[in-house]
């Protein structure tokens, strides 16, 4: 059985990646992609932003069952704002260490659900070696105490980053937690150095045969291509290519590494050029929302959680739950930038507005789509850009539209509207930030929700659509483990 590395390049986006390789910029890339499996159009969650896809990516389930419903959210048990990082300025409104906490430590720890198993556990569970580098999904069996030499570490612990976490059993996480020494400095996790540290973590555990299974993540793609756009990423794409070059060459170059080693690349989404912005304190302005200023929840109406190209909106009076959603739907519908205004209306069925009509639908069903699920729908099919016909149900649009909404719609964390901007449009967050200019993700259509999926050594199964959720069961698969349903915690 040969070793696995699993690498996520945030953000790659198809395109590029075949630009990429055309221009002789990815040699490690073409080369496992001659000696494997390309696929163009893996799907990603929604929405289509980093928490939830790594969420996806790492346990091999949907939001409905991890948890993680956004990059920005309302948590209703403690009454506040979870803020993962949709910019350095939305983290200091709602506070940076607290920003850093629930990044680092309770989006493993406490918000992802504990019913799933993450890859880590479930590998680790049948006695094979883990690693993990610097991914936002990392829990496993292993307790790993705060690293305390150097500079970065000081520096991380004074500003009370010194709790220990699980996770596989070598854990290199910036420079937070390092389970043994290799050289390597991560600068914190600084964007533009987080490649190079996972590309000098992962040649060390190569070298020193630590791991059957590694988690090699290659993130700075994306916030390269935020800061310049989705059609500039060849640079970036070129860099993420040097750091699998340098795993390569750890065991000896290609030939030799992928004699031993099975490969799966991929992304989590994809992203598209952002042209204008959308501010829902503007739209939302007849409703008392609450702000990371205000102290008490009681008396507010609304908790406004925008997440790049995605939003959801929760309301917070319980008592007239059902008609505040109606309501507040109706106000988004037509907000120009507003593609899909979406909200559940009981157990059985959901609602979607768009400028083109309104479609209700629900699982179930006599329709099937491309990933074997059936569905009823009702209303304007060209809401979501369906075809219908001969029983099957899809829309190229919107890739797996329906599964992906509903799974965001069933989570218990998630919000009572949901959002998705239209084509070049960026839902402002609370740090006034967007990416106008540049490039952003997180919507349901389909510029930012296929990926790429590259595999060599590994048995890709057929498959007429695949989602990022289908990776963790085609791990399990290479080694032989039959996932259950027992609790994922320790």
């Amino acid at each position: 059985m040969k070793k696995l590395v699993l690498a996520v390049i945030d953000a790659l986006k198809p395109e590029m990646l075949e630009r990429a390789v055309e221009q002789g910029r990815a040699p490690a890339l073409e080369e496992i992609m001659k000696r494997g499996t390309y696929v163009r159009e893996c799907v990603s969650t929604f929405p289509s932003v980093t928490p939830v896809a790594a969420a996806s990516i790492a346990t091999g389930v949907m939001p409905a069952d991890h948890h993680i419903p956004s990059m920005n959210w309302f948590h209703r048990g403690e009454h506040r704002y979870v803020e993962y990082g949709s910019s350095f300025e939305a983290s200091r409104q709602f506070g940076l260490l607290r920003s850093l906490q629930d990044t680092v430590y309770n989006m493993n720890l406490a918000h992802l659900s504990r019913d799933v198993k993450t890859v880590f556990e479930h590998v680790q569970d049948a006695g094979m070696r883990t690693v993990g580098t610097t991914y936002l999904m990392y829990r496993g069996r292993t307790r790993h105490e705060a690293s305390d030499e150097g500079m970065y570490p000081r520096l991380a612990r004074f500003a009370n980053f010194r709790h220990a976490v699980w996770g596989p059993d070598e854990l290199f996480y910036a420079d937070l937690f390092a389970s043994r020494k290799t050289g390597c400095r991560g600068t914190l996790g600084m964007p533009g150095q987080r490649d190079q540290h996972t590309a000098c973590v992962g040649a060390h555990c190569v070298e020193n045969d630590l791991f059957d299974f590694m988690l090699f993540s290659l993130p700075d793609n994306d916030t390269y291509s935020h800061k310049r756009g989705p059609y500039a990423q060849v640079t970036s794409i070129a860099s993420a290519d040097r750091a699998l070059e340098r795993l390569m060459h750890s065991g000896g170059g290609p030939d030799e590494f992928l004699k031993d080693h099975a490969v799966l690349v991929m992304s989590d989404h994809s992203q598209i050029a952002v042209v204008d912005r959308v501010n829902l304190g503007s739209a939302l302005a007849d409703f008392d929302v609450l702000t990371p200023f205000d102290g008490r929840v009681e008396g507010k109406e609304l908790a406004v959680c925008p997440s790049q190209r995605s939003a959801q909106v929760y309301v917070l009076d319980e008592d007239r739950r059902e008609s505040v959603t109606r309501e507040v739907a109706r106000d988004l519908e037509g907000v120009e930038g507003v593609d899909l205004v979406v909200r559940r209306v009981d157990e059985e069925e959901a609602a979607v507005w768009s400028s083109r009509g309104e479609l209700r639908f629900g699982p179930g069903g006599d329709l099937i789509d491309a990933r074997g699920c059936s569905w009823s729908v009702d209303g304007d099919l060209d809401t979501l850009g369906l075809d219908v016909a001969d029983g099957r149900v899809g829309s190229g649009s919107y890739p797996d539209g329906l599964g992906r909404l509903w799974s965001a719609l069933a989570s218990p964390t998630t919000g009572d509207v949901l959002l998705s901007a239209g084509g070049g449009y960026e839902f402002v967050d609370w740090g006034g930030v967007a990416h106008v200019g540049g490039g952003s993700h997180g919507s349901l259509h389909r510029g930012d929700s296929l990926s790429a999926l590259v595999t060599a050594g590994i048995e890709a199964p057929e498959r007429e659509q695949w989602s990022i959720a289908d990776v963790t069961p085609t791990i399990l698969d290479h080694f032989g483990i039959t996932a259950n349903s027992e609790a994922g915690s320790s």
